[in-house]
């Protein structure tokens, strides 16, 4: 099975004389065909919660988030991950540059941005089944139009053998989904704020990471 964890950082807002309006957006994918490699991700994860971030029990961090998560902790969890089978995919958005008509139209432009990270998976050698992981963050009508546009995406470049199945779950629910958003925090942080102290460290598991516009 081909396991992939579909995750995003920044915002889809265009009023930039707001203070929290990010200037890029990234989408990222975790993409692994080893099951070993995918259950050893996921246990470091819960490693790295209890080992570095356990707490008295009111206070305890359930999830890992690229946000708020210190560097020497990010660091501990890549350690245990290293010589694990897995691929990162990402494209970043330059906001400034997307059409003005577009900007009213965030659940496309988000559509658009997750197609062209798919597009740069190799699926054309896939001979067993993919699962899709994204991080719940839309509504149901949302999710419906995400879910149809990517399977028609993903149809016409799969041996119609192989089935494809598209699941959104939520990060706490879920380690791997945790897992993507600490990459996927550390390329949109290079672009955002030209900080690639986290990025420098998982570089290396990198297949594709472009700038769109």
């Amino acid at each position: 099975m081909w396991y992939l964890y579909l995750d995003e950082s920044g915002d889809l807002g265009f009023d930039f004389q707001k203070k929290n309006t990010s200037q890029y957006f990234t989408v990222c994918i975790l993409a692994t065909s080893d099951r070993e490699s995918n259950l050893r991700i996921g246990a470091a994860i819960r490693k790295t919660l209890s080992r570095k971030l356990g707490k008295p029990r009111r206070q305890q961090v359930h999830e890992l988030k690229g946000s708020n998560t210190s560097l020497e902790v990010k660091k501990y969890f890549w350690r245990m991950i290293t010589d694990c089978r897995f691929g990162i995919y990402a494209v970043t958005l330059n906001k400034r540059r997307v059409y003005e008509n577009l900007t009213r139209d965030k659940d496309r432009v988000y559509n658009f941005i997750a197609r062209q990270v798919l597009d740069k998976i190799p699926f054309e050698h896939a001979d067993s089944s993919i699962q899709v992981v994204v991080d719940r963050c839309k509504s149901r009508k949302e999710i419906s139009h995400f879910d149809r546009y990517i399977l028609q995406q993903l149809q016409g470049r799969l041996d119609p053998s192989v089935p494809i199945n598209i699941d959104h779950l939520t990060s706490h629910s879920l380690p791997m989904l945790q897992a993507v958003d600490l990459f996927t925090w550390g390329i949109f942080r290079k672009y955002e704020k030209s900080d690639s102290a986290w990025f420098d460290q998982f570089k290396e598991k990198i297949c594709y990471e472009g700038k769109y516009l």
